[in-house]
Formats: structure tokens, C-alpha cells, sequence
């Protein structure tokens, strides 16, 4: 049985440790926060040019001017910090993002990834992806495996407009955790109930199997 979008959050929390600062893209990615374990410390950042970002507001806290980077209200922490986006990006660019966690359309087996347009579609522009997965210390994809046709996202050549060259570390996709290795996809765990040829046929790039491997931990 495949993870649901929930389950692809969970997983990646288990990668945040104490301390980070962490940008969060939108979709999958923001689901994150809901399962950053308990007395862990972490700081999310937002390029829009806020650090501290709190959990979604209820009905009576929602402030239409205090919003993420995917137009989505939320509310900012004791002790947080709002900036304009000069300042956010000279804080990516820095290299002072610990993690970053986007989604991604394709991802190919050397680690190039395509997240923001699908030519002929409607585009709001590439955000601040770009500058994100140049400068990010640690880059975590959180994807679908396979395409709602059915067809792989984890290829040998990207075929979308890219977002960056060899960036990405690993994936969290609904069937696997995969690590971006110079031979290819390296397999390190599987979601529960999913077997490794499901894994193999959803992989349309190299896909590397050693030994048995585990059921993800949840």
C-alpha cells in the first residue's frame, strides 16, 4: 500500500534534526511541520521574508497579511523575524538553510530536478526553487513515484524545464525513500506493504537494490 501525502510528511520529519533552520515548499512539503517530533526545536523560513512560521491558524487567528510562500495564511512564532525578500534570498544564497523540502514533477538519476512548469500550462513563475536548491546545505524531494498516467517521475534524463543540476539528496515518493548516488536511484527503504518490484517497475531510471530492504518507520 502506497503513502497518501500524510505519510510522505511524516517520513521526511524524521530527517529534520534539532536546530535546523528548514525552507518548506508548498504542497506536500508544508505538511511537514504537522509531524516535526515533539520537543524538537526547528526554525521554518519563508523567501517571502518571514522566520518563525507557526502552525495554520484556526478561523479566529487567520490574518489575510501574514501568509507563506504558497499564499497559504499562517502565523508566526514568539520571537520571529519579518524581513523584506532582499533579505530572505541573502539568507538562501548564504547557504544558511540547514534543509530544504519542495516537490517535484521529475526527478532524474543524477539528481536534476523539474518543479515549476509543465510547458502549455498556466505558470505563476518559479518561485524561489532556483535559488533554494543551488544554496541549500541538504535537499529533500517529496514526490509522487509515478505521474497520474501511471508513468514514472524518477527518470534518467528530466524531460520538463529544470529547476537545478544535481541537487537533490533524497526522496520521500509514496513508494520508496531513495538516495541520489553517482549511479543512479539507490533504494533505501520501502513504504509499508509495497514490495521492491513495485518499486523497480515505477523507477524508469537506475535503480539500485542491495540486500533486503526495509519497510519504512513511521
Amino acid at each position: 500500500m502506497s503513502l497518501d501525502k500524510n505519510g510522505i510528511a511524516k517520513r521526511i520529519a524524521r530527517e529534520v534534526r534539532d536546530g535546523y533552520y528548514v525552507n518548506l515548499g508548498i504542497g506536500i512539503p508544508t505538511l511537514v511541520a504537522n509531524y516535526v517530533p515533539e520537543g524538537m526545536q526547528i526554525t521554518l523560513q519563508s523567501e517571502n521574508g518571514l522566520l518563525g512560521i507557526g502552525p495554520f491558524p484556526t478561523k479566529a487567528e487567520v490574518d489575510p497579511d501574514l501568509i507563506n510562500a504558497g499564499k497559504q495564511t499562517i502565523t508566526a512564532l514568539p520571537g520571529a523575524a519579518f524581513f523584506d525578500s532582499a533579505m530572505s534570498f541573502a539568507m538562501i544564497r548564504g547557504g544558511h538553510i540547514d534543509l530544504t523540502v519542495l516537490g517535484a514533477f521529475e526527478v532524474s538519476e543524477t539528481g536534476d530536478i523539474a518543479s515549476w512548469k509543465i510547458p502549455g500550462k498556466l505558470v505563476k513563475g518559479m518561485g524561489g526553487a532556483m535559488d533554494l536548491v543551488a544554496s541549500a546545505k541538504n535537499i529533500i524531494v517529496a514526490m509522487m513515484h509515478t505521474n497520474p498516467q501511471g508513468e514514472s517521475k524518477l527518470l534518467k534524463k528530466c524531460t520538463l524545464p529544470l529547476t537545478g543540476v544535481g541537487v537533490v539528496k533524497r526522496i520521500v515518493s509514496d513508494l520508496a525513500v531513495l538516495d541520489v548516488t553517482p549511479q543512479g536511484f539507490k533504494l533505501l527503504e520501502r513504504a509499508p506493504g509495497v514490495s521492491v518490484e513495485e518499486i523497480i517497475k515505477a523507477t524508469a531510471g537506475n535503480l539500485i537494490v542491495e540486500g533486503d530492504i526495509p519497510e519504512m518507520q513511521i
